[in-house]
This record gives structure tokens, C-alpha cells and sequence, in this order.
């Protein structure tokens, strides 16, 4: 049989970045500096201590092995719809209707979780600074404003806003962990670091499962992928960039942050921070690099938590008017403003559905960081893990089916993933066996909010009876040669 395209939406988005910008976007989404100073803390003090950093390098490990497969498959898939459209070509689209559906709801929740660690990190900044201590959702709500008005416009502004904010919390943290390192740290580099004592205990998984929180925000590189520059080398060259990039920078601030106060001191220091009473990477800043750059990282911190949830915006806007064009939205979210020539209707809808939810947690009074953004990421880790599950599946899925395609590509078409289904179901019994660390709520709230995504997924199979993602179910990838096509 031949190997057909997907068709086309009516409208597609377009736009000139380049393998960098991308990188931004995706990097940007992952918020670094707000990982460091909030999540390195949590897998030092509750996970397994010195050993933490080759926690954040295995879940890098495993999403490289992911990559390999979705790399692969993405000369197949002809549109920007990530996770959903790669399970639409793999298992069909019902499967790929789930999967839209869980992103949404992913998304959405690491969105809204942001906006409300936003809203406490910009009251404790002005109050830090002598300033009045006002509502959180004050905060939010002004954020999303100014989000909104961003995410409407071209996506160029955006990355250029992303990409200044991302240079600037990069290079401070990275200014730290040389100072530290050229200093020696407090008792000598942190060798206990890569003692198997250290790395192989009970703790690992929380590790690994805050290390994975991180990446939220990794499919960015094929939401973009109309925008891109040249989408065959951009989005695969964005894709294994992003990856390493997150995952060595983690890693590596979290082994100098434990070179800092010394590894025999970094599980105390850790778990006062987790008290509220220190913070790891400020106090750590003020001891190596002084009070001023305490200042700069808690001022970069906001432009961090900024970054992330801008970027987690404009991929939420994106899923809408992919889908809209699918029929599985209403067709006015698949709109493109004339000028901006961006998906402008659906970012005023995401604005609109964020404002919504994050309305009813403020009114429900509940905490800014425990409450609303630890439940929120709890649910957004929990898709996340299940989307690469299922798409991991459906690369393979889809290659299976076709076997003179999948010709020379052994690798990234069956051993690959394959290997990225055994590592994820291993991430994803990680992520449930730890999940009340995530959400700080109790065993019966933490499995309703980790049974969401599922929801989504199931409620998007059943519904999948009624909306067809593409025209052709079983012929809608497209190989590198295609204007002739390829024969199964």
C-alpha cells in the first residue's frame, strides 16, 4: 500500500525559527532555575541525598531513549500536533484523540500550577524587599495578563522574550556551579556523589520522579514544528538538544549545589528548605557568590517561572487549533490572526480557561505552593509520563505496519522504543509510588488527581467514535520521499 500524507489543516501557522529558538521554547518551558532552587532540594532531602544528581541523569537517559523513536517517526508525521499526532499515526485516531486530550489537561494543570507559584514567588520578592504582602492570586492574575497579551501575537516575540529570560537564569546558575566548583566547594568535590551506596537506595525513585517534573514541556520541539525553519533537521536536532541540555544542567547543578555545603551536610541543608526555614540555592548563592546575586537569582526566579508558563501557553494554544482543524474542537479555534499570524482565537480561550481554574482554586483558598501548585504538577507529571508511554507504542505500532519503511531504521523503530516502554512504565511506577511527595495531599486526593489524565485519555477513546483526527486511519504518514509516495 502507499504511504500517504496527513492532510493539511486549512490554515497553518508559520514563522522562521530556528533549531535555537525552539530550544529555548522547550528549555524555557522546563523553567531550570525554579527546578534548581525548588526540585533539587526535594530529591536531596527526601530522595537519595549526594546521589540525587544521577537521579536527574537517568530520567534524562530515559527520555533520550524516548527521543530516539519519536525522532524517527517525525519525517512521518506532516503537522504540529506532538504527542497526539504521533499516536494518531501509530494506533489510530481514537488512541490519538486521547492522547490530544490528556495534553490538554496536562498542560492546562502545569500551567495554572505555575501561575500560582508565580503569585507566592512575586510576594515574597516585594515583600522581601520591604514592599506590602498582597493576595498571590493578585500576582497570577497580572501574569496572565501580560501572558496573554504575549501568546496572542507572533511567535517570534515570544521565543524572543523566552529566549532573553532563559539566557539570563542559565547564566547565573551556571556562574554558580563554576565558582563552586573553582573553589572546591566546602569539604572538596562531592565524589560521594557516585558511590553506589549513595545513588542505589530507596530514594532514587523521588529523585528521578522530581528529575521528570522538570521535563514537562518536552514535546514543544513538534508543537512548533509549522514554525520552524526547516521542520526535517530543526525539530530532531531541537529534540536531542533539548534533552541533553536540561539533563546536564540539572544534574550538574545539583552536584554543585551539593559540592557547596558538602555532602555529608547537603541532606540537612536540603530538608531546613523543605522546612522553611533556608533556602539551598539562595543561602548557597549568598555564601559563594554574595548577597547581590542572592538578589539576581530571586528576581530571575520570576522571569524563570515568566518563561515556563508563557511557553506552556503558546503549546496549549497550538493543541487547540491543531484539533480544531481535526474537528475535534470548535472550527473558531482553528483561526490564524491575519497579521500576527497566529493562533490568536484559541489563546484568548487558553487565557480564559486558565483565569477560570485558577479563579476557583484562589476562591477554594488553598495554598499557592502545596495547594495549587503541587497538585497541579502532580497531574501534569502524571500525563506527561502517560503520553510518552503511549507514544512510544505507537512509534513502534506504526513501524510494525510497515516494514519496508522501517527498513535501516531498526534501531529507532523497534529497539528503541521498545527500551523507551520498559524505562517509562519504570518512570511512571516511580511517579505513582512517590506521588503524594508531588501533590502534598493525602492517599485518596493524590489518586483522584493522578486518575485525571486517565480520564482524559479514556474520555477521548470513547469519543474518538465520533471525531476522525485525519482522513486516512491506517495511510496518513508521509516518508521523507514524498511526492511519490512509498509502497508497503
Amino acid at each position: 500500500m502507499t504511504v500517504s500524507p496527513i492532510a493539511p489543516p486549512r490554515q497553518r501557522l508559520d514563522g522562521h525559527l530556528g533549531t535555537g529558538a525552539i530550544v529555548f521554547m522547550v528549555i524555557a518551558a522546563a523553567a531550570p532555575l525554579t527546578v534548581v532552587g525548588g526540585n533539587v532540594p526535594i530529591a536531596v532531602g527526601s530522595g537519595n541525598g549526594a546521589g540525587a544528581p544521577i537521579g536527574f541523569a537517568l530520567a534524562a537517559v530515559i527520555l533520550l531513549v524516548f527521543s530516539v523513536g519519536f525522532v524517527t517517526m517525525t519525517p512521518f508525521v506532516k503537522e504540529a500536533g506532538a504527542f497526539f499526532s504521533y499516536v494518531t499515526a501509530g494506533l489510530g485516531s481514537r488512541f490519538g484523540l486521547g492522547a490530544a486530550f490528556t495534553a490538554l489537561v496536562a498542560y492546562t494543570a502545569i500551567q495554572v500550577g505555575i501561575y500560582g507559584y508565580m503569585g507566592w514567588a512575586l510576594d515574597d520578592l516585594v515583600t522581601f524587599f520591604g514592599g506590602p504582602s498582597l493576595p498571590w492570586w493578585l500576582y497570577a492574575f497580572a501574569t496572565m495578563a501580560i501572558v496573554a497579551v504575549l501568546g496572542y501575537r507572533h511567535i517570534d516575540l515570544s521565543a524572543r522574550v523566552l529566549g532573553v529570560a532563559l539566557a539570563l537564569e542559565i547564566l547565573v546558575v551556571v556562574v554558580l556551579d563554576v565558582v563552586i566548583f573553582a573553589t572546591g566547594g566546602t569539604d572538596g568535590l562531592a565524589v560521594e556523589t557516585f558511590d553506589p551506596a549513595n545513588i542505589f537506595t530507596g530514594g532514587i525513585g523521588v529523585a528521578v520522579l522530581f528529575a521528570l517534573t522538570g521535563f514537562i514541556g518536552f514535546e514543544a520541539t513538534a508543537v512548533f514544528r509549522d514554525e520552524a525553519r526547516d521542520p526535517e533537521k530543526t525539530i530532531p536536532r531541537a529534540t536531542y538538544l533539548a534533552v541533553i541540555i536540561i539533563g546536564v544542567f540539572y544534574a550538574v547543578s545539583c552536584w554543585a549545589l551539593i559540592t557547596g555545603v558538602g555532602a555529608g551536610n547537603a541532606v540537612a541543608v536540603a530538608q531546613q528548605t523543605l522546612a522553611g526555614e533556608g533556602n539551598f540555592l539562595l543561602d548557597t548563592a549568598t555564601a559563594y557568590l554574595g548577597p547581590i546575586m542572592r538578589d539576581v537569582i530571586q528576581v530571575l526566579l520570576i522571569t524563570s517561572l515568566f518563561a515556563c508558563v508563557l511557553s506552556f501557553h503558546n503549546v496549549i494554544a497550538r493543541y487547540q487549533f491543531t484539533l480544531a482543524h481535526k474537528g475535534a474542537l470548535p472550527a473558531r479555534l482553528g483561526h490564524r490572526h491575519a497579521t500576527h499570524h497566529s493562533p490568536s482565537f484559541s489563546s484568548i480561550v487558553q487565557t480564559i480557561t486558565a483565569a477560570v481554574i485558577l479563579a476557583v482554586l484562589a476562591l477554594s483558598g488553598l495554598d499557592p505552593l502545596v495547594g495549587v501548585f503541587g497538585s497541579m504538577a502532580g497531574v501534569a507529571t502524571v500525563g506527561m509520563v502517560l503520553l510518552m508511554l503511549t507514544t512510544s507504542i505507537a512509534v513502534f505500532a506504526f513501524f510494525a505496519r510497515r516494514p519496508r519503511v522501517a527498513a535501516g531504521r531498526a534501531l529507532g523503530a523497534r529497539v528503541f522504543p521498545i527500551l523507551a516502554v520498559v524505562g517509562l512504565a519504570f518512570a511512571m511506577w516511580l511517579v505513582l509510588s512517590n506521588f503524594t511527595l508531588v501533590t502534598g495531599g493525602s492517599v485518596t486526593v493524590s489518586t483522584v488527581l493522578a486518575l485525571i489524565p486517565v480520564v482524559a485519555l479514556v474520555l477521548g477513546i470513547v469519543l474518538g467514535k465520533r471525531f476522525r483526527l485525519d482522513t486516512a486511519e491506517e495511510d496518513h504518514a508521509q516518508t521523507p520521499s514524498a511526492a511519490a509516495g512509498v509502497a508497503d
